[in-house]
């Protein structure tokens, strides 16, 4: 692996790189003693809880500590890793749009309560370094022309042609503001006009954003999710989305973390295609140690809603990995609604528009982006998981076994599995949400009262009670099984056109998973008579609609 200065110096070559490195290894001297030196290997037990901070409340009790009461009540004996999604003070985009990287929202709690989670559970804290509210006080700075923030953001004549610039949104790319002085600028705004791209040509922007990657080391992250991180580095021209200084920065933040002396993991959210998205395991040794799996989500829903498993298992069938020190990062749902953009290249655009039908027709919505000839495309379907693969009007019993098929074939997948929260409870599409707030995504992003929804999870004729006792069988059954450590061999194959096989391999041990994607029932084949079912404890070989098993084999 290259080391701080080899990067450094194709980075920034015209910089004073040396003076640059001595900067970081101060910034790692400061640091590093705060750092607890421990490593968390992934295994089969690892399982991850994807929330907002506040997406359980109890009156009179801060949003962190009730979600900690009710992971510690609900999920502690399945869960044992949560990603809190941005918990910091913001101004915009539920979080996205952060005023101070090193603060927690008040009206969440406060650093203690964020202790306490990483006291009993492996916490993701989320790294929001493509861009910054508009209201920080880094922008503050910027307007009123302190010289610590000069060139912190990037400034652009609007008569520059941005074209063949990628854009995963319809809003304009820049946005004008007034300096102090009068002086009038158009500053890079990737996703709205509140989050404004930071400028990672300018050293100094790298080595604060360093010292947040750092601190939150030091405040007890295991998990470190860079989001939006394919778009940090812009040169006119191009598409300005995954470009060499991009990896090369991913590399650097890599090397900076493991200097520490605790393994931190690095996961790179970029929802995009595949083929761009897996390029960010690097070499398998030098990037992020975990990938967001984005095409499982749209893939998976097309295939159920079809009842045709051909293009996932040749999807499946296609997945490397350039080393055993990286993984996949496995999820159906999460806070943004489900993109397409993965899909393209694996399905034709007529299959990407039926998924945008089936979405709008079980009551969900679309987003949007503008493409280089400035046409609009769908760019993501907010719709809440279990509504997206079951129209509201279909039986419950149905609705609950294709999510459940669902999650049962995400947590078979090699990788590390992770579970959003209102698909843990069967939430469904939150219309008064989007009437509330006003934006698509809201659709996905409800809140909950603590003992209402403890009445819900109590109840056995409940949906929510349904969907949570099934997920929670099927964790229990997960942790105990070393075939599905997140490394363990795979292999995908089709036994129907509605029926596949993924077989898990871990030293002499063989799990076949297989999964009926039909709503007819299925025999299996004689083959597979030779097994012990993990999920019934039978040897029964018939697989109800929208079914699945977790076969042992006996060698």
């Amino acid at each position: 692996m290259s080391s701080i200065g080899e990067i450094l110096s194709k980075v920034y070559p015209r910089e004073d790189t040396a003076a640059l490195s001595q900067s970081i290894e101060a910034l790692i001297a400061k640091y590093a003693p705060q750092i607890e030196n421990a490593s968390h290997p992934l295994t089969e037990k690892d399982v991850m809880l994807i929330c907002y901070g506040d997406h359980v409340q109890r009156h009179g009790e801060g949003p962190l500590a009730t979600l900690k009461t009710f992971v510690d009540q609900y999920l502690k004996d399945v869960i044992n890793a949560v990603h809190i999604l941005p918990f910091y003070p913001y101004t915009s985009d539920d979080g996205f749009s952060i005023t101070d990287y090193m603060s927690v929202n008040p009206d969440l709690g406060d650093w203690q309560d964020i202790e306490k989670l990483c006291g009993s559970y492996s916490i993701m804290f989320d790294a929001v370094i493509n861009h910054i509210s508009s209201k920080s006080d880094w922008m503050k700075g910027y307007l009123e022309n302190d010289e610590a923030y000069d060139n912190f953001f990037s400034d652009f004549d609007p008569k520059t042609d941005l074209t063949s610039v990628t854009r995963p949104r319809t809003s304009p790319l820049l946005t004008r503001f007034e300096k102090q002085n009068g002086d009038i600028v158009h500053l890079w705004s990737t996703f709205s006009a509140d989050q404004i791209d930071l400028n990672y040509r300018n050293p100094r922007v790298l080595l604060a954003v360093l010292e947040v990657l750092l601190f939150y080391c030091a405040k007890g992250a295991v998990f470190i999710r860079l989001d939006a991180v394919g778009f940090i580095w812009k040169t006119i021209g191009t598409s300005c989305i995954h470009l060499e200084e991009t990896h090369l920065l991913i590399q650097l933040m890599r090397k900076v973390l493991e200097q520490t002396g605790r393994k931190t993991y690095l996961i790179t959210e970029t929802n995009v295609p595949h083929q761009e998205n897996v390029s960010y395991f690097g070499n398998g040794h030098n990037e992020a140690h975990l990938v967001y799996n984005f095409t499982l989500p749209p893939l998976l829903a097309y295939s159920i809603l079809k009842q045709d498993v051909n293009t996932f298992v040749k999807w499946g069938q296609s997945l490397t990995l350039p080393s055993d020190e990286v993984c996949f990062f496995n999820f159906t749902a999460s806070h943004d609604g489900v993109g397409v953009r993965p899909i393209t290249g694996i399905l034709p655009d007529e299959e990407i528009q039926f998924l945008v039908d089936k979405s709008i027709e079980h009551g969900g919505r679309v987003s949007y982006r503008t493409l280089e000839d400035g046409r609009q495309a769908p760019y993501e379907l907010n719709c809440v998981y279990f509504d997206l693969l079951s129209h509201p009007q279909e039986p419950q019993e149905i609705r609950v076994a294709k999510l459940l098929l669902s999650q049962a074939v995400l947590l078979t997948m090699p990788g590390l599995p992770a579970i959003y929260f209102p698909t843990m409870i069967g939430s469904q599409n939150d219309h008064e949400g989007v009437e509330k707030y006003g934006y698509n995504r809201a659709i996905n992003r409800e809140k909950l009262d603590f003992d209402e929804l403890a009445e819900g999870l109590s109840n056995k004729n409940n949906l929510r009670c349904q969907v949570y006792n099934g997920l929670i069988e099927l964790l229990i059954i997960r942790k105990s099984e070393p075939c599905f450590h997140p490394n363990a061999g795979f292999s995908f194959s089709k036994i129907t056109d509605q029926v596949f096989l993924l077989q898990r391999s871990f030293g002499q041990r063989k799990l076949r998973a297989i999964f009926n994607l039909s709503d007819k029932a299925f025999s299996m084949p004689r083959q597979y008579e030779q097994g012990w079912d993990c999920l019934t404890g039978s040897g029964s070989r018939e697989l109800a609609p929208f079914a699945f098993a977790w076969l042992l084999a006996i060698e």
